[in-house]
């Protein structure tokens, strides 16, 4: 593979390939790839990327395009040009990696063949290669939970996979709660939702907590292993990606695991409330008033606004007895987000500007869209309920800002602490670009990760 950035200049080469490059149409264009064959010769055919503004997402996405362009057991020999920055290589073997990513038990397989990077001073990209390696395999494992069907992905499931993963990395700690700890402790948001599956559900709590850490990170994400709507049910439609609901407690406990990998100095709680939202005679219904983890009362008039009312318990939970620093909740929440923002882009909530700043530019740089909306006060009244504390699922209209607002009322003296990210749209591809593979992009393992390398002391 060689190097064409925006002006269509190749980083390395020959005549015949110069000559490819200046007859190619958009060869610079960041992710754009030319195949020159080579009859007879070594290598037989040369791949030409190209890395747009040669930045690091430049070099992402022309990653990205070459793992999808050579087959997956096709070594590759990467041609680097002298002057290439780290954070240029990061990306690249970003692109590689996440390109290269198939779904375990799909019928192609992954990227497997090696890739080699030349370069004159290989030291110089080793932390940069580390860190991407890390990254990517985390993503992946986000990646493979969500797409994971959910007639095997139940909250016992999913809490077993994050104690086999935290078993293999020192310096973790795991605590699962089951149906009857949540019972006693109070958890009930989660239990309501949970109550109609065959399988109970779980609180998952993963700590990473290194010696010094100056600052207490609590990540929180919702967990619905599969989402009928309940009661209130969904159509065939709207129900047929549902085993991407968990996709937030997917990519926080990933992150976590991360974290641990890179030695971060920081200190991370993962908070992932898991349950079933289905349908049977245990259901929770319409009307229903729910009691959360805090004490305060939920009326809930609407079952398929489960979501909020399962993390409700975890965010009391995190401000009362963690005592965090920083709170920040990922959730495929509202399909408003979706509406607003279209299929890239997730939808931040902050009242706290330099938090919204950090994970806004933490997700340019990994290449994950945000976009920062607001929390209005005056929308706080459609929370009001004549039977309990507040209500769950108005109808006033501005989905996801109103379930952002009811989730801000269990934050108590951390409400400028706090980020809400609904990422329920990005969660998923519909086909292959760029860095994203068709089905779960692992979203928000990527921000997560440096926005926390911006922390670690």
């Amino acid at each position: 593979m060689l190097a064409v950035d925006g002006s269509g200049v190749l980083a390395g080469g020959d005549e015949e390939t110069a000559e490819l490059v200046r007859t190619a149409e958009d060869a610079g264009r960041a992710g754009a790839v030319q195949v020159l064959p080579r009859p007879l010769r070594t290598p037989a055919r040369l791949l030409l990327a190209g890395v747009g503004a040669g930045d690091e997402a430049g070099w992402r996405a022309a990653g990205a395009a070459v793992a999808r362009a050579a087959s997956g057991d096709e070594p590759l020999d990467v041609l680097l040009p002298d002057a290439i920055a780290p954070a240029a290589v990061r990306g690249l073997a970003e692109g590689l990696w996440l390109g290269g990513y198939r779904f375990r038990e799909a019928p192609k397989p992954p990227r497997s063949a090696a890739v080699t990077l030349t370069t004159k001073d290989a030291t110089a990209y080793a932390e940069s290669l580390e860190t991407a390696r890390v990254t990517a395999a985390a993503t992946w494992l986000a990646r493979d939970l969500t797409n994971t069907p959910s007639a095997v992905k139940n909250p016992a499931w999913f809490a077993a996979q994050v104690e086999a993963e935290a078993a293999t990395r020192p310096g973790l700690q795991v605590t699962v709660r089951g149906p009857e700890r949540l019972a006693a402790e109070g958890f009930g948001g989660i239990l309501a939702v949970g109550g109609a599956s065959a399988t109970p559900p779980r609180l998952v709590e993963l700590s990473w907590n290194p010696p010094h850490a100056a600052r207490h990170v609590v990540l929180v994400g919702k967990g619905i292993t599969f989402d009928t709507g309940g009661i209130s049910i969904k159509t065939v439609d709207g129900m047929r990606l549902m085993k991407k609901d968990m996709a937030g407690a997917a990519a926080i406990i990933a992150a976590t695991l991360a974290a641990a990998d890179l030695n971060l100095g920081v200190r991370i709680t993962a908070l992932a409330p898991l349950a079933e939202n289905a349908v049977d005679g245990s259901a929770f219904r319409p009307g229903d008033v729910i009691t959360q983890w805090d004490g305060a009362t939920t009326e809930s008039t609407n079952s398929d606004a489960e979501g909020r009312l399962v993390l409700a318990d975890a965010l009391g939970y995190a401000v009362a007895e963690l005592n965090p620093d920083v709170v920040i909740d990922l959730a495929t929440l509202t399909g408003a987000n979706s509406v607003a923002l279209g299929k890239r882009t997730a939808a931040l909530y902050s009242q706290n500007d330099d938090l919204a700043r950090e994970l806004a530019a933490a997700g340019e740089a990994a290449g994950e869209l945000i976009w920062r909306l607001p929390l209005p006060d005056d929308y706080v009244e459609y929370l009001d309920s004549e039977i309990a504390d507040r209500h769950s699922s108005p109808t006033q209209g501005a989905g996801s800002v109103v379930a952002a607002l009811f989730l801000r009322e269990f934050l108590g003296d951390r409400t400028d602490r706090w980020a809400h990210l609904d990422m329920s749209a990005p969660s998923w591809a519909d086909q292959d670009d760029a860095d994203l593979t068709k089905g779960a992009t692992g979203w928000g393992v990527r921000t997560l990760l440096r926005w926390l390398a911006l922390h670690r002391g």
